[in-house]
């Protein structure tokens, strides 16, 4: 494969690929959504990888790579759309809601709230993914806090941190632990070498923030909500589609996506029954003047189930903004920038050093890119790097409210008062568990860097 990182139309796919995340960075200040430049610059830079190749006489090169780039996306977008839809269709069941007003009517202190929303938060992450996880707690948080910011922005903290951690050791807990894993360089037990850093990585800035939390009960009540009927039959789907996943991927080693859509087929059938007994249960009303009350029994506002509907409310932004990611990735490796960071990253600092500063660059950066930049340079590194490099991608946006989609997202819940300022305060303490996190991940697991 030809280099062209120095030539002009490197520098130009180079420069389009900034000027594109630059705009992602400020979306909430121009209110563009982020997959609207990374897919232009995609079409882009390919085009001009394109122009590159035919002036070597190797046009067929770039329908080829560009092929196996869209696979990897596909594979990635079918998993997602899965995972994504079960999700959707758990919180139009109230499954998130019972849960919520189930922890609320407790009537815990609110040092007890802390730990509490930071342990469930660990423990779900892995399984519901670390952004779902992080604003079902944080709307916990409000909802027991309500009136006093200063516990409701270290709460938050607190949620983003754990959320992040959880799903550092479970391939379906963050996008980064996903693809590590459909890449096939780290198999799915080999994951939960990552609990113990990843549960440190947690623990060490929750002891120090709580103690700031008092003792006191807050007085804050909400109201009960009832799962609706075949809520928990679809978390049983959900928890035997996962199942499922792992096996067919581990004995079969059949790419995990086919177990997800194979496991979002099931639910659309189980959908049609649920649809069935609703609309034997719908009475039409013709002439809704608002003297009628219409409740909160079927989404959206009155009308039966649809697992369409949530499908439908799969965040295709982000779906596609992975795929313009993916694609200008790819492009830039194409033509030649990963080897050539790869050759600075990997052989002049050595991995150790690397996959740290990965971790921290995800803090600042999405860490999709920086995740998927790593995997298609490849380096060859031992199992106990490539867990690091696992582990630092996932927990290092932590150090950051802006680092994650956890953060990102409690700050829009929280707006006003879980801000980039408040969490900046308590870097230190967020850092201290990233830098034990990476210790704990020698001492335990250092037989796994020799092989």
């Amino acid at each position: 494969m030809v280099s062209f990182a120095d030539h002009w139309i490197g520098y130009t796919a180079f420069a389009v690929f900034l000027a594109a995340y630059i705009l992602v960075i400020v979306e909430e200040s121009l209110h563009l959504r982020k997959s609207k430049p990374v897919m232009v610059a995609a079409g882009v830079i390919w085009m001009l990888t394109a122009i590159a190749y035919a002036s070597q006489h190797q046009s067929h090169l770039v329908a080829e790579i560009l092929r196996h780039n869209l696979l990897e996306y596909a594979e990635l977008m079918l998993f997602l759309l899965s995972a994504m839809t079960f999700i959707n269709t758990m919180a139009e069941r109230n499954i998130f809601s019972g849960l919520r007003t189930g922890l609320v009517s407790l009537g815990l202190s609110l040092r007890a709230v802390f730990w509490l929303t930071g342990i469930l938060a660990f423990f779900i992450s892995p399984v519901a993914d670390n952004l779902t996880t992080a604003l079902v707690m944080g709307a916990v948080v409000m909802a027991m806090g309500a009136g006093n910011g200063r516990f409701i922005s270290v709460a938050c903290i607190n949620v983003v941190v754990a959320a992040n951690a959880g799903g550092a050791f479970s391939p379906f807990g963050d996008i980064t632990t996903l693809m590590v894993w459909q890449k096939g360089v780290v198999r799915f037990g080999d994951f939960l070498s990552l609990f113990i850093p990843s549960l440190i990585n947690w623990l060490v800035p929750a002891a120090l923030m709580s103690l700031t939390i008092p003792y006191e009960k807050p007085s804050s009540r909400t109201e009960s909500v009832r799962v609706k009927h075949g809520g928990y039959v679809v978390v049983m789907l959900f928890l035997f589609t996962i199942a499922g996943t792992v096996l067919l991927h581990h004995v079969l080693e059949i790419p995990p996506f086919l177990g997800m859509m194979t496991g979002l087929g099931a639910l659309k059938s189980y959908g049609y029954f649920l649809r069935r007994k609703e609309l034997n249960e719908w009475v039409e009303v013709p002439a809704f003047d608002g003297s009628v009350s219409m409740g909160v029994e079927f989404k959206p506002a009155a009308k039966p189930f649809d697992v369409f509907i949530s499908m439908k409310r799969v965040e295709w932004d982000t779906l596609m903004f992975f795929y313009g990611i993916m694609l200008c990735v790819g492009g830039l490796g194409a033509l030649g920038y990963l080897a050539a960071l790869s050759d600075v990253l990997y052989k002049d600092l050595g991995a150790t050093t690397a996959n740290i500063l990965v971790g921290i660059l995800s803090a600042v950066v999405d860490n999709i890119p920086v995740m998927f930049a790593v995997l298609s340079m490849n380096p060859d590194m031992s199992l106990g790097q490539w867990l690091l490099v696992t582990l630092t991608a996932g927990v290092g946006g932590s150090l950051l409210s802006i680092g994650s989609a956890a953060g990102v997202a409690l700050m829009g819940q929280a707006r006003g008062i879980y801000t980039f300022s408040a969490h900046l305060k308590w870097i230190w303490a967020i850092a201290l568990g990233y830098a034990a996190s990476i210790a704990v991940h020698f001492a335990m697991n250092g037989a796994l860097f020799g092989s």
